[in-house]
C-alpha cells in the first residue's frame, strides 16, 4: 500500500469488522477452505517468493524452501486438526454442581493485526496468519518494508487470492505502522526486536488490546564434553550461519567446556569450508545482510575480542564472512545485545555452574541450546535456567515442530504460537455453564437462617 492510501486504513478495518460480524468466518468449513486457498496461493507463487528472498537477502533457494515456503507444513497441520480444535470442550464440575454442565467454546477475537519482521519475511507473516484464519478472524498484515521485494510479493498474493474485507495487506514503513497502531484491533501479533516490542505494547495499552510479542535475545549454546563432537559442530555451524546468522533463535554465543574448546574451534573452521568453500563470498549457499544499517552495526562487533575465523567484509555486497571470535568480555558490545548476524563469540567454562550463572545473569533468551548426553546435566540445565524454549543436541529445529508452542519469556517475548498454540492465541475461550430445571435446591436463597452449617459443610 503506497503512502497516499494510508488514509484508507480506517475504512479497511471497518470493512473487516462488517465482514466478521456477518458470521462467515465462524464457519469451520469456510476457515478450512481459506487455509487451502492460502496453501494453493503459496504453491502457485513459489518462484516469485524464491526470487524475492534472493533479492532481499541473497537467500539460497534450499533455505527458502526449508525456512520460508516450508510454512505449508503449518497450514497442513491446521487443516488436519481444525475441526477438533474448534469443538466445544467439556469441563468437569464438582459434586456440588451435580445438576450443571460446563463447556469451553473457542471463539474468534475479531479483526487482528500481524506485523512481520525482515529476517524470515515470508514465513513469519504467513505462520501467524495461519493461526488467525484457523481461529476465524479477519486480518490485516503489515510485512517488513526492509525486505521490500518480499513485502511486494506478499501484497500481490493476498490481493489476488483474498477479499480485502477478510485479509488485507498494508505496506510501508514507520508511518504505516504508526497509522495502524493508532487503530483499535482485537489482537496484535508482532515479531521483531525488544525495543519495538515495547512500542507495540504501549500502543496496544490504549485500547487494552492483547498482544503476542515474538522477540529475541541472546540465545546461549552450552557445549559439554559428553557429545558426538562431529555432529555437534555441524549442527551448531548450520544453526548459527543459516540466513547469515539473521535468525531470532540462532545460537548467539557459545559456552564451551574448556577441555574441548580447541577441538570445537578447529571443527567449526573445517565445517565452514565444507559448507561454503574457501571463500564464502563466492558461495551461492550463503546469504547477505539485509541492509547497510544492519551491516554497519555488525561490522562494529568485529572490533570486540579476537577474530579467529573469518572476519572479512565486503560493504558493497553487505557481505560478512562466517566469523568466530574469542577472548570476548561480557562488557563488550557484542555481548550486550543480540548479534543477529554471522558472528559467533566463544566463551569457555570449567564448571557448568559458571555457564548457568552467566545465563541467569542476563535477560531470559528466546532459545537455549545444550549439547550433552549427560541426563543429569540436561536435567540440571532445564531446572536451573529459564528460556522461551530449549533444544538439546541440535539447533533451530524446534521451530519446525508444530506440536510445540513457540514463544519467548520476559524480554524475549509474550505469548506463543505454532499449531494448536496459534489457534489458541487468536481465540477467546468462552466458558459456558448450564443448569437444568429438574431440580432447584434452596440452600443458596434467602432467608439464610439456619443454613450456615450446611454452607460451611459444602465449602469445607
Amino acid at each position: 500500500m503506497i503512502t497516499t492510501e494510508l488514509s484508507n486504513v480506517g475504512n479497511i478495518i471497518q470493512n473487516q469488522r462488517e465482514f466478521f460480524n456477518s458470521g462467515k468466518t465462524k464457519d469451520v468449513t469456510f476457515r478450512i477452505e481459506q487455509l487451502k486457498n492460502l496453501k494453493q496461493a503459496i504453491i502457485e507463487h513459489e518462484q516469485s517468493i524464491v526470487e524475492a528472498l534472493q533479492a532481499d537477502l541473497h537467500k539460497p533457494e534450499v533455505e527458502t524452501y526449508l525456512t520460508e515456503i516450508g510454512v505449508i507444513k503449518e497450514i497442513d497441520y491446521a487443516i488436519k486438526h481444525l475441526k477438533n480444535w474448534s469443538k466445544p470442550k467439556k469441563a468437569p464440575v464438582s459434586f456440588d454442581f451435580f445438576s450443571y454442565s460446563a463447556r469451553i467454546y473457542p471463539e474468534p477475537l475479531g479483526v487482528v493485526l500481524i506485523i512481520g519482521p525482515w529476517n524470515y519475511p515470508f514465513q513469519l507473516i504467513i505462520s501467524p496468519l495461519v493461526g488467525a484464519i484457523a481461529a476465524g478472524n479477519c486480518a490485516i498484515i503489515k510485512p517488513s518494508e526492509i525486505a521490500s521485494h518480499t513485502s511486494d510479493v506478499i501484497a500481490k498474493i493476498i490481493a489476488k487470492h483474498f477479499d480485502p474485507a477478510y485479509i488485507a495487506v498494508v505496506e510501508g514503513g514507520v508511518e504505516a505502522s504508526q497509522k495502524l497502531l493508532a487503530e483499535k484491533f482485537d489482537h496484535i501479533f508482532f515479531t521483531g526486536g525488544t525495543a519495538v516490542g515495547k512500542i507495540i505494547m504501549a500502543a496496544a495499552a490504549k485500547y487494552l488490546t492483547p498482544v503476542t510479542l515474538e522477540l529475541g535475545g541472546k540465545s546461549p549454546c552450552i557445549v559439554d564434553t559428553d557429545i558426538n563432537l562431529e555432529h555437534t559442530i555441524r549442527r551448531i555451524t548450520w544453526g548459527k550461519f543459516i540466513n547469515a546468522g539473521q535468525t531470532c533463535i540462532a545460537p548467539d554465543y557459545l559456552l564451551v567446556n574448556k577441555t574441548i574448546k580447541k577441538d570445537l574451534i578447529d571443527g567449526v573452521e573445517k565445517c565452514l569450508k565444507e559448507f561454503y568453500g574457501d571463500n564464502p563470498a563466492n558461495s551461492s549457499d550463503y546469504a547477505r545482510i539485509i541492509s547497510q544499517k544492519h551491516f554497519d552495526r555488525l561490522v562494529n562487533f568485529l572490533k570486540d575480542g579476537e577474530v579467529i575465523i573469518g572476519g572479512k567484509t565486503q560493504p558493497s555486497e553487505r557481505y560478512i564472512a562466517p566469523t568466530v571470535i574469542d577472548n570476548v568480555s561480557l562488557e563488550d558490545s557484542v555481548m550486550q545485545e543480540e548479534i543477529f548476524g554471522p558472528i559467533l563469540p566463544i566463551i569457555e567454562y570449567t564448571d557448568i555452574a559458571e555457564a548457568i550463572a552467566l545465563i541467569n545473569s542476563r535477560p531470559k533468551p528466546l532459545a537455549l541450546y545444550l549439547f550433552s548426553q549427560n541426563k543429569n546435566l540436561q536435567k540440571r540445565v532445564l531446572q536451573e535456567t529459564s528460556s522461551g524454549g530449549v533444544c538439546i543436541n541440535d539447533t533451530v529445529m524446534q521451530v519446525g515442530v508444530s506440536s510445540l508452542p513457540f514463544g519467548g519469556v520476559g524480554d524475549s517475548g509474550i505469548g506463543n504460537y505454532h499449531g494448536k498454540a496459534s489457534f489458541d492465541t487468536f481465540s477467546h475461550n468462552k466458558s459456558v455453564l448450564q443448569n437444568s430445571f429438574w431440580l432447584d435446591l434452596k440452600w443458596r436463597y434467602a432467608p439464610y437462617q439456619g443454613k450456615l452449617p450446611l454452607i460451611k459443610k459444602l465449602l469445607g
